[in-house]
């Protein structure tokens, strides 16, 4: 725990709060993203507890309850209301101070930040790459043609099948019948 300088230290004694007032007006976007980020942990933080005094509330079904318990948890909400509200408050000027140190930056499209190598044949790569699409399309056109002829294949064995299946059935039938 630090303590503040006394007067008789050397500095003199609003020295230190007009180091720490400049401070604050020299806050970076990145620190105030931090702020907001734990701004909008505090937020879920507080609003979980909310729900959680509300779960354990009972509900008014004419049950006599204790007027000292219920003013205590109703105080209770009431104050993590009053500090949610304040919180999001605090993420509204989190916000504003955001969008003001980003508003003079030019945007930076996406693809810039994406590092890649350049090489010299990108004219021919863009024509191997439609041979290549062509080529696929071919092949997945020569499968769906396969496929449906071993579709018609299938059924034809099917077919075989089931009359082999029938002539085995009437053999069967006759043997039987001639014992």
């Amino acid at each position: 725990m630090s303590t503040p300088p006394l007067a008789g230290t050397g500095m003199p004694p609003g020295a230190f709060s007009g180091t720490q007032a400049q401070a604050a007006r020299e806050v970076n976007t990145a620190s105030l993203c931090r702020i907001g980020q734990e701004t909008v942990q505090d937020i879920v933080f507080r609003t979980m507890e909310i729900f959680q005094l509300l779960r354990n509330m009972q509900l008014p079904n004419g049950v006599t309850y204790h007027t000292g318990t219920y003013q205590d948890r109703l105080g209770k909400l009431q104050e993590h209301l009053r500090q949610l509200s304040i919180l999001f408050r605090k993420l509204r000027l989190v916000y504003d101070k955001c969008n003001e140190n980003c508003a003079g930056l030019d945007p930076i499209p996406i693809e810039q930040l994406i590092p890649y190598v350049e090489e010299d044949g990108s004219k021919h790569d863009d024509r191997g790459a439609a041979s290549q699409l062509r080529f696929a399309s071919e092949e997945r056109r020569e499968i769906m043609e396969v496929n449906k002829k071993l579709k018609q294949k299938n059924q034809q064995l099917k077919q075989i099948m089931d009359q082999l299946r029938n002539l085995i059935w009437d053999i069967n039938a006759m043997l039987a019948m001639r014992n």
